[in-house]
């Protein structure tokens, strides 16, 4: 379904924006489904995904990162370890506490779900133009950067140059 509306509004375009994201999340399940690991809990991998940018990291921070109780956590990661994703590890900062980083399946199926989702995705971009692909690009960048800003802590809560103009 095409729309060819004059976005005038940050509104309009945050609800074709969540209307988009639905769409990817049907993407990513097709590529879920076809991971040659098989299907990952949405909970694993966010956070294997956590775990891969930190490359080490102890269960609170974890926690944190992901919004979970600490009971929670604790599961997650048993269920993680028990598959072979993560490994534990003796914190060289201190004796209390346990890190966990990425074991080499942990990655490889990081890997094979991100190449799988993006199959899905490049299958939907192949029909698209050259010209439409550059405005899309162009939009994605500046929508990254928005949001990178709008969650880094102390990150603007709005505009970036502070003005209310309507999207032309």
């Amino acid at each position: 379904m095409s729309r060819s509306l004059p976005f005038r509004s940050a509104d309009q375009v945050a609800h074709v924006a969540c209307h988009v994201s639905e769409l990817l999340e049907v993407l990513w399940g097709r590529g879920q489904e076809a991971a040659p690991a098989g299907p990952l809990p949405l909970s694993q991998f966010r956070a294997l995904t956590v775990i891969e940018d930190q490359q080490r990291v102890n269960q609170r921070t974890l926690g944190e990162a992901l919004g979970s109780r600490p009971s929670s956590v604790s599961r997650l990661c048993d269920r993680l370890e028990a598959a072979g994703l993560v490994e534990r590890m003796a914190s060289p900062t201190s004796r209390r506490e346990v890190d966990l980083r990425l074991s080499r399946r942990g990655s490889a199926v990081l890997d094979d779900f991100r190449a799988s989702r993006a199959r899905e995705i490049e299958a939907v971009l192949r029909s698209m133009s050259p010209a439409h692909l550059r405005t899309l690009a162009e939009g994605l960048e500046r929508f990254q950067d928005a949001a990178a800003a709008h969650i880094a802590p102390g990150g603007a809560d709005g505009e970036e140059d502070g003005s209310s103009e309507a999207i032309a």
